[in-house]
């Protein structure tokens, strides 16, 4: 009798733990549903339309209002809690797995659809162009990826990114300094000759901020700034405490958020649904789309997990069943950084990842691990190739490997930013960079999914980082304890000679002075 009654019991205990995720799913299907009759029904007008779409887009800002709080803190506070070279081999595995698995997602799209060959059966002028194209130069854009890295003012880097475009200027005049959008920037010129008229065109470089967080930026200066006032011991205990608290604070009002999100979600799917106009193309890409789906399919489904596996020794898709709400979010608002905040709470509270972990891998893995979009780029590439009847040699294909992985990186996490690295890549092989606008009209749709195999690729970096740094974790926790129970041990170090004044330890959370008087520090535990 016991028994059924503990049975009982396991349904409302189910639901109450799970009700997000539930109720999420469930405003998936109901946006499905509301979308689909408003659009058949309704008929909107453009206006009406855009008023429609009004709460999801308050979802939207509401998840990137916390991205930069999120970001500082957690990024500051996870590396002040490691030794400096503790978090030198948690930061060299995190980027060795990042790297590994964009490798192994570029060859797997690009075997799918040398096999698949989805643009064989068609032309590109079959099919209609939607939107432009993005002017991007591929060494202007690797240059300012590294200029985004060091951002001269940090405020800045907030809310705005660095990017440089190429103007034309005639030959024959000089040139203009005052023209340049920033005075204090130097005016590089670059020349290319073209062979029929012998005539030179010189090009100056423009530096230009859009907007948009540079994420990139921001980690850096967090990593830094993390290790330094970790080696201040006692001196940064009141920076790492004030960061503690901001994260503490951010995380509770990312549960706040958590309680919108099914009513943003079901505005944000229905006002999608009602906004594409033509569904036809649908039919003409669908087998471009089946290679990018069943490639993202199987990177997945069966090589992260396999990879997981291996490395963890535990069941993954227990792990990515407890991730499903960071999925699922991932899946409806196409960000990596929007998600971070839903992605950090499903690592630490369901997946119980160590918080040292977290906060140091996620954030740079919303950055640079792009194993989603590397993959569509490398897929992408060779159908636009398929499409003009190019036959592509190893070279290329090895060229589109590498530039796709390159251009991953540097992709932000943002609704489609794949776009413009996608130029990138074209022109790195010599294809007509104007037919990305083949592929935008369905863009939207499989940016969704790829920005999913992204967050769980972040996912499952934590747990795998996790088990390959369990040593030094312990190590260090070890440590703690022993100087916590035992803190007159370390007076055998100080030596009576000793001019320093006091030595302090952050994760022990206490302070040796010269006078043997021992004062503990209230720390936050990970």
């Amino acid at each position: 009798m016991a028994k059924k009654g503990k049975q009982g019991c396991s349904c409302p205990g189910f639901l109450r733990k799970n009700w997000l995720l539930l109720s999420t799913v469930a405003a998936v299907l109901l946006g499905i549903g509301v979308g689909v009759l408003v659009r058949e029904y309704g008929k909107l007008s453009n206006l009406d339309k855009f008023y429609f779409s009004f709460p999801g887009e308050v979802l939207m800002r509401m998840l990137k209002l916390i991205i930069l709080p999120l970001i500082l803190s957690s990024m500051i506070t996870g590396v002040a809690a490691l030794d400096s070279s503790v978090s030198g081999k948690i930061g060299l595995r995190a980027v060795v797995y990042y790297f590994c698995t964009t490798v192994i997602a570029v060859i797997l799209g690009i075997v799918l659809v040398v096999t698949i060959k989805p643009g064989v059966p068609q032309t590109a002028n079959e099919i209609d162009r939607v939107g432009s194209t993005p002017e991007v130069s591929t060494v202007d854009a690797m240059l300012d990826l590294i200029r985004n890295m060091f951002p001269e003012n940090l405020v800045q880097a907030c809310f705005q990114q660095y990017k440089t475009k190429r103007e034309k200027v005639e030959a024959t005049t000089g040139v203009d300094r005052n023209s340049s959008t920033f005075t204090e920037e130097p005016v590089t010129t670059a020349t290319t000759t073209e062979a029929s008229e012998n005539k030179t065109q010189e090009y100056k470089i423009v530096g230009v901020y859009s907007d948009g967080i540079n994420v990139l930026g921001l980690i850096v200066f967090c990593l830094v700034f993390g290790v330094v006032i970790g080696k201040m011991g006692e001196k940064g205990q009141v920076l790492v405490d004030f960061f503690n608290a901001l994260n503490e604070a951010t995380m509770r009002i990312v549960q706040i958020i958590m309680w919108y999100m099914p009513i943003g979600i079901v505005f944000l799917i229905a006002g999608k649904i009602i906004e594409v106009e033509d569904w036809e193309i649908f039919r003409k890409l669908g087998l471009y789309m089946a290679t990018v789906l069943s490639g993202l399919a199987i990177h997945s489904t069966i090589i992260l997990p396999l990879i997981y596996l291996i490395i963890v020794r535990k069941n993954p898709f227990r792990f990515a069943i407890g991730m499903a709400q960071a999925l699922l979010t991932a899946l409806m608002i196409s960000s990596s950084s929007a998600t971070l905040p839903v992605t950090f709470r499903c690592a630490e509270e369901k997946n119980h990842i160590d918080k040292r972990i977290t906060r140091f891998v996620l954030p740079v893995g919303a950055t640079i691990n792009m194993d989603g979009t590397a993959l569509y780029e490398a897929v992408a590439a060779v159908f636009i190739a398929q499409l003009n009847d190019l036959e592509l040699d190893l070279g290329q294909i090895v060229t589109i490997s590498v530039t796709a992985t390159a251009a991953s990186i540097g992709a932000a996490g943002v609704p489609q930013a794949g776009l413009v690295t996608m130029v990138i890549v074209l022109s790195a092989v010599g294809l007509p960079a104007e037919d990305v606008t083949l592929i935008i009209a369905v863009d939207w749709l499989l940016d969704r999914f790829r920005t999913m195999v992204n967050v769980l690729g972040d996912a499952f970096g934590t747990g795998i980082v996790e088990k390959l740094s369990k040593k030094e974790l312990e190590q260090m926790d070890v440590t703690s304890e022993v100087n916590i129970v035992n803190p007159f041990a370390l007076e055998t170090i100080l030596d009576n000679n000793e001019t320093e004044t006091k030595k302090s330890y952050i994760n022990g959370g206490f302070a040796v002075d010269k006078s043997d008087t021992i004062s503990f520090t209230q720390t936050s535990q990970f």
